[in-house]
């Protein structure tokens, strides 16, 4: 099964419509955004998804009365799970938080086989004992180029994404990360 992993699009229309369109075209089945989405319009967007999405918050809370009560209801495929959100996807436990600290507290448990984080735009894959930690980068492009990162949860190969220049939606596999 293949997993998108996104993070602090804060607001940035055409990388996310890129994000959505490369995941929709390459057997994504899962996405899952570790917050800083922002504004209730980036949930359209989202939607375009063709499967099951995940959504937590991050600092930037946004509209956080809109946001919450729009997904599962106008928006049935988006569900939103907070401050931290956990899933099983391809026989895989992944749980996912914005905050860098609280990932990695959360792979020392050694409860998830992998967890996903945000917030400091830092695109970095790393093992924590036998946690795979997956931070996919900034999807807005203010601080790096920005991306996003697809797990094949089979492999627990990571791919990063990232979005081309100028934002025109062409994206192209980069560097892979080993698992």
């Amino acid at each position: 099964m293949r997993v998108a992993i996104l993070s602090d699009t804060h607001d940035h229309i055409p990388n996310l419509r890129a994000a959505v369109k490369f995941c929709n075209a390459y057997s994504v089945t899962m996405l899952i955004h570790s917050g800083d989405l922002i504004s209730p319009f980036m949930l359209d967007i989202l939607a375009e998804f063709g499967g099951a999405i995940h959504l937590i918050y991050g600092n930037n809370l946004g509209d956080q009365h809109i946001i919450s009560q729009s997904c599962g209801t106008k928006f049935p495929t988006i569900s939103h799970h907070g401050i931290l959100g956990a899933v099983e996807a391809g026989g895989r436990k992944i749980a996912f938080t914005h905050y860098p600290q609280m990932a990695r507290g959360l792979a020392s448990q050694r409860l998830f086989d992998v967890v996903c984080y945000g917030h400091n735009h830092l695109h970095k894959v790393e093992k924590v004992g036998e946690t795979m930690l997956i931070n996919p980068g900034e999807l807005l492009g203010k601080d790096d180029q920005p991306g996003f990162c697809i797990l094949d949860t089979e492999t627990l190969k990571v791919e990063r994404i990232e979005v081309g220049k100028p934002f025109d939606e062409e994206i192209s596999p980069t560097n892979r990360d080993a698992g």
